[in-house]
């Protein structure tokens, strides 16, 4: 299956008026877990764009570190998921406490980094634009076409860049995961 980069959706949909933001009910961790995957891969270009540019301004003031830490995150979030893959305590953590897992890998990260001199250019061109996708996927209420977007890219319809991200993050919202589940059960 090719990967498609899932298009940039209007700004007004991505920041709409405070009517379609709401916080998430933090007791059912699940239901926030749906809305979060559900919204990084229906607005998965606009935070890109976003992280982009944030990375660009980082990235003109200090091009060496910008780089630097680019690739020791990049290093480090491989080595975890390549260890996750082989050892099942890993991949049990990964999976019941995504967040947890994310936050090693940054943590591993900024270690590094710190040896390095490089830890303003970790914290504003890598931490911040993570943060503020987290914040924005937490807080969007979805909306119809964004999960019936999100159910094709489940059932591998469609491959997108995000989609692979939470494919190595074993984070699939759970319906599209039964629903899969179910598919490759009746394709057998």
């Amino acid at each position: 299956m090719d990967v498609a980069l899932a298009p940039l959706r209007a700004w007004d949909d991505f920041f709409p008026g405070s009517d379609r933001f709401a916080r998430p009910d933090f007791r059912d961790i699940s239901k926030w877990n749906n809305r979060v995957v559900s919204n990084l891969l229906y607005y998965q270009t606009n935070y890109l764009v976003v992280a982009a540019m944030m990375i660009s301004v980082v990235g003109f003031l200090s091009p060496f570190n910008m780089i630097l830490g680019g690739i020791i995150v990049v290093l480090v979030f491989t080595g975890f998921v390549w260890a996750a893959h082989n050892k099942d305590i890993l991949r049990r953590m990964k999976k019941q406490y995504p967040t947890t897992f994310v936050m090693v890998v940054m943590l591993a990260s900024y270690f590094l980094i710190s040896m390095f001199g490089g830890v303003m250019v970790f914290v504003f061109g890598i931490t911040f634009p993570l943060l503020l996708m987290f914040i924005h996927a937490s807080l969007r209420l979805r909306n119809l076409k964004n999960k019936l977007e999100n159910k094709m890219e489940g059932i591998g319809l469609k491959k997108t860049p995000m989609g692979i991200i939470l494919d190595a993050l074993e984070q699939q919202e759970e319906s599209i995961t039964k629903f899969a589940d179910y598919i490759s059960k009746a394709r057998e």
